[in-house]
């Protein structure tokens, strides 16, 4: 920020001197009377102290509001370090400057030059040279100089510098012998390069985070009404000085006025009232307001319009519910992971908050004014968490009780025991039991409309797109987006053992997907001279979406490519997050290999859906998109399917992982435990579901012992910790009973620990997969036995399928009829297609029936 002139003030400086000065730049101030000076708002102090300043007190100036301290050298050593270079100035003769060390000119952001008369111009030059260019220099004659004329202010910006001005010598009324109009001073440097000699004007929105409002032009006249009145006062280049909403009511208050680099070029501040800036009515000449700006300015309608009983009326007039919902989304921030939860879940508690604000008449003025206030200090809280809201790890904690509804969980902590809550069908009512089974709500619309964006980026913009996504969003910059197979053989080193343990889960989970496979067409003759034929085909291009958000995970890209493999697609285009340096994980780089993928997409996200769903310059288009994701992924992959330009097909809807064990007696607690553990560990929001059959209390204590055990044991103890709180334990009676409640749930992964593990089989109905006995973990079913791990979630096991070799085909039927045949079949057809008035349909067997 350019500045003619600074202002040195006292007690004695008028009120309105002191406004109009602070509208122009920061003002000056003596730090022993700086309690004794009011201020006006917004406006920055720079304080001048004395020679016995001590650390503690500098401090406690910064601490109080000051933007800069001038100190001198010796305290200015003790304070580089402990305050930022931006808050300090150094307080120098002229004839010291020689003297003046490195580590001063680098911890200060520039000098408070006191001179002996007049400032020499040409010393100031040969000044510069000790001072980097970016530094501020302030040029202080002593008191009883004459008075500065424009021409000594124009002279000592010209030489980066800027005079400081003594209040007294400053007036609002017309320059004299005595005093400088505060106008005159501050346009002493401007000049401007238009022939009508106005200069350009950008008018920002004050209340809404500085947005450009419109361009206009000033003239001398104009700014001097300006910083005189705090009015917005422009000039028109047709119709002379324009004070801004004088016939249309939308008029403003200024709250600064600044000038550019070049000094050619002026930017109002201001806050804008009325209808708005546009002459069109509207906020700015530039559109209307995004962000936080446009959700306080919607709520702020809200508030006014809302109906009475509507979930945003309740909202502002009920403080106990809002208070919860800050609290719970707070919470949900706090657990997020990935960046697009962390992104999701701080716009949810954004809205919140700015609800609160806005019922409580705060703006965002308010709050940007607290936290400029808060940047300023320098002495900082220890940075504990307030007692309760942490729980101290000697604390004692008790096992939950056993409830007829689903509890609410507990608030997260890193220590006590891994625990589960416990809810006993028992004495649980139908309307509670179905509580039970509800998964956390999926926000798809709002995630859908999230993701739209990123979508369309990417179908307009292709590749060009991919790389700005992944550079935002994973920090990687791309050269290329994609690899061709083959792939390079340098690209797929894995260690011996991995690459052994990786080809034979390939030989199994081939094995069983090849079984699945339809050796010959389904031909049926319905009746005599008439056959009917179903055929398989493949999906001629498919897209294979491998996460690699908290895990690597190679074993999808096995389960999403050999059914693609053995079905026969053409095109097998798989996607995977890049690493840290743009490479593919190797370990999924060899599967993309083994499976026959022809092109690795390195982007993951909505923008890896949208390339597939669309095609870019190098990602071919698929016809269906496979594969686990977040939300972010499930959102697109829902997106795309719904557009029919895309023309692409998808899985199935997808949710957090989920797994339910059922156990009796005979239940092994820790192989319970680390079944449980082995879906809570991939993510915080997994759903973890333990069904208990008429066990003891000894027994189901042994479990959760090890549940807590194994849990703090674990690489990924936090996830883990945040899942398992989340997480249920249901008493039954009988195993009729468990398996109902289980097929209700339709879980993702169901585990049978009973005694009769293989006979309660045939008492499901709604799984992904089923693991049958003590010795089938979930485990082997997620990377090698050979059944495939992508499978329905959030209660979709009740129409849904896991993925198998036949999602990756097509079925086409056939029926060929003889001319025999038609005699027999045709009078049905006749009849039917008169039956529902469709006499084309009767008349194209009529035609053959006739024919001789």
């Amino acid at each position: 920020m350019a500045q003619s002139f600074i202002p040195l003030v006292d007690a004695s400086t008028q009120d309105d001197l002191k406004s109009s000065l602070g509208r122009i730049g920061p003002l000056l101030l003596d730090a022993a009377a700086a309690s004794s000076i009011s201020l006006p708002a917004q406006t920055d102090a720079i304080l001048l102290t004395s020679a016995s300043l001590t650390i503690d007190e500098a401090i406690q100036y910064l601490d109080d509001g000051a933007a800069q301290i001038i100190v001198q050298p010796s305290l200015a050593k003790e304070l580089i370090g402990t305050v930022p270079p931006e808050r300090l100035l150094l307080l120098l003769d002229i004839s010291a400057v020689s003297s003046v060390s490195d580590k001063l000119r680098t911890g200060t952001s520039g000098v408070y030059l006191k001179t002996t008369g007049t400032p020499d111009l040409d010393l100031l030059t040969s000044f510069r040279k000790f001072f980097p260019s970016d530094k501020q220099i302030y040029v202080a004659p002593p008191s009883n100089s004459a008075l500065p004329t424009p021409s000594l202010i124009r002279e000592l910006t010209r030489a980066s510098s800027t005079l400081v001005i003594p209040a007294s010598q400053l007036t609002l009324s017309a320059t004299s012998q005595d005093a400088l109009n505060v106008t005159d001073a501050f346009l002493a440097p401007l000049t401007s390069d238009r022939p009508d000699g106005l200069f350009p004007t950008i008018v920002s929105s004050y209340n809404h985070s500085g947005k450009s409002l419109g361009l206009v032009y000033s003239s001398a006249e104009s700014i001097k009404e300006s910083v005189l009145t705090g009015k917005g006062v422009y000039q028109s280049r047709k119709h002379g000085l324009w004070r801004k909403g004088e016939t249309s009511g939308a008029v403003q208050d200024v709250v600064s006025i600044r000038v550019d680099c070049d000094w050619d070029t002026l930017e109002f501040q201001v806050i804008q009232y009325g209808t708005g800036f546009c002459h069109l009515g509207s906020t700015s000449c530039f559109g209307g307001v995004e962000g936080l700006a446009k959700l306080e300015e919607t709520l702020r309608s809200r508030l006014q319009t809302a109906p009475e009983g509507s979930y945003t009326k309740r909202l502002f007039n009920d403080p106990g519910l809002l208070r919860s919902k800050l609290r719970e989304e707070a919470d949900e921030l706090a657990s997020a992971q990935t960046k697009e939860e962390i992104a999701f879940e701080a716009a949810d508690l954004l809205y919140f908050a700015m609800t609160r604000c806005v019922a409580a008449g705060v703006s965002l003025v308010d709050v940007g004014a607290s936290l400029d206030k808060k940047a300023k200090k320098i002495s900082r809280r220890k940075g504990d968490a307030k007692p309760q809201y942490t729980t101290p790890s000697n604390a004692p904690t008790s096992k939950p009780e056993s409830a007829t509804t689903q509890p609410a969980p507990a608030p997260t902590t890193t220590s006590g025991p891994i625990q589960m809550r416990t809810a006993d069908l028992a004495s649980t009512s139908a309307s509670d039991r179905a509580k039970l089974l509800q998964r956390p709500v999926l926000r798809s619309g709002e995630m859908i409309a999230k993701v739209k964006p990123i979508i369309d980026q990417v179908r307009s913009q292709g590749d060009a797109a991919l790389k700005e996504l992944t550079a935002k969003f994973d920090k990687v910059q791309l050269e290329q987006v994609v690899l061709r197979a083959p792939f390079p053989e340098d690209q797929m080193s894995i260690p011996e053992n991995v690459k052994d343990a990786v080809d034979k889960a390939y030989k199994n989970i081939y094995a069983f997907h090849a079984a699945q496979a339809e050796k010959e067409a389904l031909v049926v003759e319905t009746m005599p001279g008439v056959t009917c034929t179903r055929f398989a085909r493949p999906i001629a291009r498919v897209g294979l979406y491998v996460p690699g958000g908290t895990a690597i995970l190679p074993s999808t890209a096995l389960m999403l490519g050999i059914p693609a493999q053995v079905a026969g697609c053409r095109e097998i285009v798989l996607a995977v997050p890049p690493r840290p340096d743009g490479s593919v994980s190797p370990e999924v780089l060899y599967c993309a290999h083994l499976v026959g993928a022809t092109t690795v997409l390195k982007a993951g996200g909505a923008q890896a859906i949208a390339a597939m769903a669309y095609g870019t310059e190098s990602v071919p288009k698929v016809d269906k998109i496979f594969g686990p994701g977040n939300q972010w992924v499930t959102a697109a992959k829902m997106a795309v399917q719904n557009d029919t330009d895309a023309l692409v097909a998808i899985d199935m809807p997808a949710g957090p992982s989920e797994v339910l064990v059922v156990t009796d007696s005979t239940g092994i607690p820790s192989f319970v435990a680390a079944d449980l553990l082995s879906q809570a560990e991939h993510g915080i929001d997994s759903q973890v579901v333990l069904v208990a059959v008429n066990i003891t209390p000894d027994h189901l204590a042994a479990i959760e012992r090890e549940v807590d055990a194994q849990a703090n044991a674990l690489p990924r103890v936090d996830i883990v910790r945040q899942s398992v709180a989340k997480s249920l334990i249901v008493k039954t009676t009988s195993v009729e009973e468990a398996l109902a409640f289980s097929n209700d749930y339709a879980p993702e992964h169901l585990i049978l620990h009973l005694e009769k593990a293989p006979e309660a089989v045939k008492l499901v109905e709604n799984a992904g997969s089923v693991f049958v006995g003590p010795w089938s973990p979930e485990s082997c079913g997620d990377y090698a036995s050979g059944t495939n791990h992508t499978l329905p979630t959030n209660g979709y096991a009740r129409q849904f399928s896991g993925v198998n070799t036949a999602s990756y085909q097509k079925h086409i039927t056939s029926q060929e009829v003889t001319q025999e045949g038609l005699k027999d079949l045709g009078p049905i057809v006749v009849t039917l297609a008169e039956c529902e008035g469709l006499e084309a349909h009767a008349n194209a067997v009529r035609v053959r029936l006739n024919h001789s």
